[in-house]
């Protein structure tokens, strides 16, 4: 099979595309024929090495200190079964399915495990739909419920809101009854307005703290902002969660927990089946839709790491495996 595969740290010039052995799913795991892949932030830095603050030695002792230990990166897929492991129930082989695997998705065929974040795609819901759905919409759905913890009514100010987790975060913000400010430049207005923000800010023009303390929740998901700019806009009890964080972060995490106030979140998405099905549900039910920017051929993935890279995106960046 094609797979992407990078044997070094660097920049989009390592990954070669090469062809290795089929994969075998073994007891309780399916092997999946990968329609559509994508390019994800998680991706980037992974395969450079540039993994964010205090992360950069425990990254690097988990996935490799010289070298990457997987050749494969790629976490959100859609496809079909293609076979079962033993022990297996609940799929079927031709079965359409999408999830998200921790590695390994940057190929034509990808195992995964069959109790993990893997489901059948919802009906009417296109393949590469459902490929551009689970990185940014777990990441979202975990900061926004579990961290931040918002509820109906309470007002959110989404950071980066055009990009891969920004754009699911301002939709799910609003699936779960919030008011939704929209922080983004202002060719992306419309973009984000349309995805249910009803206010925006363009970040180039209009400095934040102007925006008064009104906030129960700013999320921010580019990395943008510190926690000084965040308490201009919060509430007297509202919370600040970056999707990037480090040892400042950390500490002001700890010290906001003690003493109270305006508080630092911090924590990481579990990427779980269940969270899965509660992103599946809001698609099947209107609430939520997934976002694409552009798509390339698997050929093509040093042009999609080039422009996630950027930072300046619309939604996902696709892999088209066939392509």
């Amino acid at each position: 099979m094609k797979a992407a595969i990078y044997r070094n740290y660097g920049g989009p010039e390592v990954v070669r595309i090469e062809d290795t052995p089929l994969p075998e799913p073994g007891p309780g795991e399916i092997l999946v024929k990968v329609a559509h892949g994508s390019v994800t932030t998680a991706d980037w830095r992974l395969r450079a090495a540039a993994f964010p603050g205090i992360l950069a030695v425990p990254g690097r002792l988990m996935f490799g200190l010289r070298r990457p230990r997987a050749a494969v990166l790629g976490s959100e897929f859609a496809g079909h079964v293609a076979a079962l492991g033993e022990g297996v129930t609940g799929f079927a082989e031709g079965q359409a399915v999408f999830g998200f695997v921790m590695l390994g998705a940057h190929a034509e065929y990808v195992v995964v495990k069959a109790d993990g974040a893997v489901l059948p795609v919802p009906e009417g819901l296109a393949l590469e739909e459902a490929a551009a759905l689970p990185f940014g919409g777990l990441s979202a759905l975990v900061f926004l419920r579990d961290f931040a913890e918002v509820k109906p009514g309470q007002k959110v100010l989404v950071i980066g809101a055009s990009g891969g987790v920004g754009a699911y975060a301002v939709q799910i913000a609003r699936a779960m009854g919030a008011e939704v400010t929209g922080v983004a430049s202002a060719a992306r207005e419309g973009f984000v307005r349309g995805l249910g923000a009803e206010a925006f800010v363009d970040y180039r023009s209009q400095s934040l703290r102007t925006l008064g303390a009104r906030f129960d929740a700013v999320i921010d998901t580019v990395g943008a902002v510190g926690f000084a700019e965040a308490k201009a806009v919060l509430k007297p009890r509202g919370v600040f969660v970056p999707l990037n964080f480090g040892p400042k972060e950390m500490g002001q995490a700890l010290w906001t927990r003690v003493f109270g106030g305006r508080r630092v979140r911090l924590g990481v998405s579990g990427d779980t089946k269940a969270d899965l099905g509660v992103l599946a549900r809001w698609v099947e039910e209107g609430r939520l839709r997934p976002v694409i920017d552009r798509r390339f051929p698997l050929a093509g993935i040093r042009e999609a790491y080039a422009l996630v890279e950027t930072r300046h995106r619309q939604g996902a960046v696709l892999l088209d495996m066939a392509a």
